[in-house]
């Protein structure tokens, strides 16, 4: 005997029904409002999650009292209605009441042709789908005698007839979903994304609307905007019904079409009609909508009512484009976006309708697509750029010189290395798509050779495709969408310019860095690596000859040949940022990067220097270091070497003098890299206010500049308050900080962190994403020590952390001047700054 739930609850939607999403779920709350919008929505009742845990326990809702809500002719379907549409739920039964009556009835309305595969099509899904039984024994398509032999297989599987009692196919479809909600393979599903423990669903039982019949009939979905690119039109599709002396389908076009019948063509009303609809969901519900509905002898039942699925570039168009209209505001415009996706829209994409070969995944390290011919050195991508074929630079790891192989390649995949890594970090300043840590390659660069999973074999020249966007690698040419750069783009982002409270720089290093940097209006560079200037084939000659000078004396000529590029180099940054600022990083890295690391390149540098090749292969080994990270680099230089810094100020400040002369004031930033003693900063910090002197007294101008220190090492930041004395300017260079506040190697990490992340050593890749708790309080403290010793100090950071979201947040709160990012990570930090000033009142995050 049926056992009862004691309240027995479910509502039948009305305008005013008490619905809410916690207990009955988006998809009646949807409903409810179509019906307020006077939408033809079909008699619904609600079960609220309550009833559906009840049910789960055995204690069904008294479902005779439920089925008389519909009347005699009891003919409906019944959906799931979870609080999230995004954690999916049981699938739509279809035809629950039908039976030998309701057979007899729809023959004598519909035809038996019509009669006979509803009610086939209704055996087969309860039998599979909740009496459980083998799908292979109920796969009949629908034609004479295929009703009869469901029927009959059933009666043989289960010892007894299909249910005839409305009530009681009603209650076993409830229990069917509601028990498939609470299967561990459900729970473990809606909680990868992001569902709760205890997430609720809400069942619906809707009156069938058939879409079959006489005249007009049929069912689709439409909705008003592409949800791939945003733009305003129509697409979905009509599946017609036909029912005369003979059935017919035959799917039609929405709009008139060239290619056929159109649902515009066959019934202008109708279409118009829902038309309606459209923009009535649009204009009320505040939302691109996808109307599900089904027309029976030309009148219209709308069905069911979703937010339209959409890409990042679409959701960014739509998002503006009601704005516009007045629909919804500015700020709700702006917090429709999500900051990461425009990564999305500022590089070619993969088209997610395109066919995808994939034979291996890797960490997405800059975001784009592209696709090229594999090369696996710098020298062959050079070649294939001078043929204009493009090429994808295949390496186990990049090192400094092969910045001009990345800069001929569109893309970058490495078999190591991470988020962090040299490749990563260069062509995310170079906007590139680059895939990083492929473990699920292997690289022999003598063979020319890349082996892939399954036993493929990929040679140089052969055509794939990275999608840096979802770190996938794909065999041959790939479909691609177009970067999307529009005024809906620029747009939101002014908007968001509106509303932000902390500035946002560009890290750039050549002129086309800056210039992106200028597209994508940032606010000025916050970091210029020199070092990247030096290795063009002509410089680095020059470079090697300083490297192997004798004497300071015999070091200063050789940077006076180089003088003239560095100037040149800052002239045309000043010139395109056009009187914003620019925070100019001093030499950084070990000198021995600049060396050949085999016996070949040694030979080719004692060739160009003449000198023995014993002589250049012992300077190369005493310039090696074991820990070159945290050797001779950075301020360790320019205090033993001093020459170089003297030389890149001087070309900073003649550099300065003449952008001035021709365009707008130029107030240079000069930036010390790894200080950790206040000291270091005062022996560079005079020997650069001597150049200074003398510049303006050479070129007889006037001239400011404004001197800052990187803070990178953990006692930079614990010495801030002593540091901050003799500088204008502390910078956060949070990659090196967090490198060496964990002890540990960013290009190695990939090897290991995602073992660390998913065992919880790590709750995320701190090289990814800011270390709140260990850096992040390094940085509290160097803030709060800098201001306290020196309050106009400009606080910022300008690591890759700048351009993530997360981090972003961290620095507004802890009260940061502004931060720094590759030029193609710009307009995300621009959009999440505005994320959190209309969300987070601005507060300091340290004490």
């Amino acid at each position: 005997m049926q056992k009862h739930a004691d309240f027995a609850e479910f509502v039948t939607l009305t305008p005013s029904a008490q619905i809410s999403i916690a207990r009955h779920g988006w998809r009646a709350k949807c409903l409810q409002r179509l019906i307020r919008l006077d939408l033809p929505v079909p008699q619904t009742v609600a079960l609220p999650s309550e009833t559906v845990r009840a049910i789960v326990a055995g204690q069904l809702p008294d479902t005779e009292k439920l089925a008389a809500v519909f009347g005699p002719d009891f003919l409906v379907s019944v959906r799931s209605s979870p609080e999230n549409p995004e954690w999916g739920g049981p699938g739509t039964v279809l035809n629950v009441g039908m039976n030998d009556a309701m057979h007899a009835r729809l023959t004598d309305s519909h035809g038996r042709e019509a009669a006979d595969a509803l009610y086939l099509r209704f055996v087969q899904n309860y039998a599979t789908h909740v009496a459980r039984l083998d799908p292979d024994m109920f796969h009949d398509e629908p034609g004479p005698g295929a009703l009869a032999s469901a029927l009959a297989t059933y009666r043989a599987e289960t010892d007894e007839d299909f249910p005839q009692s409305p009530a009681r196919q009603l209650g076993e479809v409830l229990r069917s979903m509601a028990r498939a909600w609470e299967g561990t393979t459900a729970r473990l599903l809606r909680q990868a994304k992001g569902a709760p423990l205890e997430a609720v669903l809400g069942l619906l039982v809707q009156r069938m609307a058939l879409g079959i019949g006489p005249g007009l009939s049929g069912s689709g979905t439409m909705q008003f905007a592409d949800g791939v690119t945003g733009a305003r039109r129509i697409t979905g599709r009509f599946r017609g019904q036909s029912q005369g002396r003979k059935a017919s389908v035959e799917t039609l076009y929405l709009t008139r079409d060239p290619r056929g019948a159109s649902l515009e063509e066959a019934s202008p009303e109708v279409f118009a009609e829902l038309q309606g609809y459209g923009f009535a969901c649009r204009a009320k519900l505040r939302e691109e909508m996808q109307i599900e509905f089904a027309i029976e002898g030309g009148r219209v039942s709308v069905i069911d009512a979703v937010r339209v699925v959409r890409s990042a570039r679409a959701a960014v168009k739509i998002a503006v484009a009601l704005a516009k209209d007045g629909i919804i505001s500015r700020e709700e415009a702006l917090l429709r976006v999500e900051p990461r996706a425009l990564s999305e829209l500022l590089h070619y994409q993969v088209d997610p309708r395109g066919a995808r070969d994939r034979f291996a995944r890797g960490i997405a390290a800059s975001p784009g697509a592209a696709t090229g011919r594999i090369v696996f050195t710098a020298a062959a991508a050079q070649a294939s750029a001078a043929r204009d074929e493009p090429c994808i630079l295949v390496r186990r790891e990049t090192v400094p010189e092969d910045i001009r192989g990345m800069h001929a390649a569109v893309a970058v995949l490495t078999e190591r290395g991470g988020m962090t890594s040299h490749a990563a970090v260069i062509a995310r300043g170079l906007g590139l798509p680059c895939i990083a840590g492929c473990a699920d390659i292997s690289i022999n660069p003598r063979e020319k050779v890349m082996l892939a999973p399954g036993g493929r074999i990929f040679r140089e020249g052969d055509v794939i495709t990275l999608d840096g966007t979802n770190g996938e690698v794909l065999a041959g040419a790939a479909e691609m969408l177009e970067p999307a750069l529009d005024d809906g783009f620029r747009t939101l982002l002014h908007w968001a310019d509106n509303v932000r409270d902390i500035g946002v720089r560009a890290n750039a290093d050549t002129p086309e860095d800056a210039r992106t940097a200028r597209m994508f209006e940032a606010e000025g560079i916050g970091l210029a690596r020199t070092e990247h200037m030096f290795f063009d084939e002509d410089r680095l000659t020059l470079m090697r000859e300083m490297i192997f000078a004798d004497t300071p004396n015999d070091r200063r000529i050789a940077l006076e040949r180089l003088l003239p590029m560095q100037r040149a180099d800052f002239i045309t940054l000043f010139d395109i940022m056009a009187g914003q600022p620019v925070c100019i990083r001093l030499f950084d890295p070990p000198l021995h990067e600049f060396l050949p690391h085999d016996r070949e390149g040694m030979r080719e540098l004692a060739e160009a220097l003449d000198r023995p090749l014993s002589e250049v292969t012992r300077r190369c080994e005493a310039l090696s270091e074991f820990n070159p990270m945290l050797g001779m680099r950075g301020v360790r230089l320019g205090v033993t070497v001093p020459e170089i810094y003297d030389m890149q100020a001087r070309a900073i400040f003649e550099a300065a003098v003449e952008a001035s002369r021709r365009g707008a004031k130029v107030v240079p930033e000069v930036m010390i890299p790894l200080v950790s003693a206040a000291r270091e900063v005062e022996i560079v910090k005079t020997r650069i206010d001597a150049v200074a002197a003398a510049v303006r007294t050479e070129m007889k101008a006037e001239f400011t500049y404004r001197l800052g220190v990187m803070v990178e090492t953990p006692r930079a930041a614990l010495r801030a308050g002593e540091i901050a004395e003799h500088a204008h300017f502390l910078s956060f260079g949070t990659n090196d900080l967090t490198q060496m506040t964990y002890g540990l190697s960013r290009d190695d990490a990939g090897r290991f962190m995602s073992t660390y992340v998913n065992q919880g050593v790590y709750a995320e890749d701190p090289f990814h994403i800011l270390d709140v708790e260990g850096v992040g309080e390094l940085l509290l403290i160097g803030a709060g020590r800098g201001k306290g010793a020196r309050p106009d100090v400009t606080i910022s950071v300008c690591g890759e952390h700048g351009g993530n979201p997360e981090s972003i947040a961290f620095c507004r709160a802890a009260g940061f001047d502004y931060v720094s990012c590759s030029p193609f990570r710009v307009p995300v930090a621009r959009l999440a700054a505005a994320h959190f000033a209309l969300l987070a009142p601005k507060h300091r995050a340290g004490p």
